[in-house]
């Protein structure tokens, strides 16, 4: 798959099906980029379950914090990496080692491994790299647009409602 450019109903399709996630380096430090996308999918009603080693057994806005992977409580239907493109090779691994596999590794801003991206494809997991679920979702949705960022996405359809604060979900089409 061509990882310069997505599709947007290809990104509005991992939205609009994944219900739980797990942040890979989530952070308690409430000026971190992590910390708002970990708040932000909350708000939308998505589960989000934070790993950080540095802070297993603590809470991020009121979600136990898990030391890896291997220790999630449930399967995960995406995988969010908040870490170096170095480190993403070994986060890779811990994946493929899951039972059920998530249906996504999803990459964030500054993050890329298209070697790793090819491991992930080839067991049948969908990749997103450089790209921020927070950012997708506002712009898929509409939200983005209510700050006045041209989002390059029009539509005159009304938007669905979802649970949480302002969420009107990602439209399909």
């Amino acid at each position: 798959m061509n990882h310069d450019t997505y599709d947007n109903a290809y990104i509005a399709g991992i939205l609009n099906s994944v219900k739980t996630i797990a942040m890979i380096g989530a952070s308690p430090n409430d000026v971190r980029p992590s910390y708002f996308v970990l708040k932000y999918l909350l708000a939308k009603g998505f589960s989000v379950f934070p790993i950080n080693p540095g802070h297993a057994g603590k809470e991020i806005l009121g979600r136990t914090v898990y030391a890896s992977l291997a220790d999630l409580p449930q399967p995960v239907d995406m995988i969010d990496i908040f870490r170096a493109s170095s480190a993403v090779p070994g986060i890779i691994d811990q994946v493929l080692k899951l039972d059920p596999l998530p249906k996504v590794v999803w990459m964030q801003l500054g993050v890329r491994h298209d070697e790793a991206a090819t491991r992930a494809e080839a067991a049948g997991i969908r990749v997103v790299m450089n790209r921020c679920p927070k950012i997708e979702y506002g712009k898929l949705s509409g939200e983005i647009g209510w700050t006045g960022v041209n989002s390059g996405v029009l539509s005159s359809k009304k938007p669905l409602m979802r649970q949480g604060f302002q969420s009107f979900g990602v439209r399909q089409k």
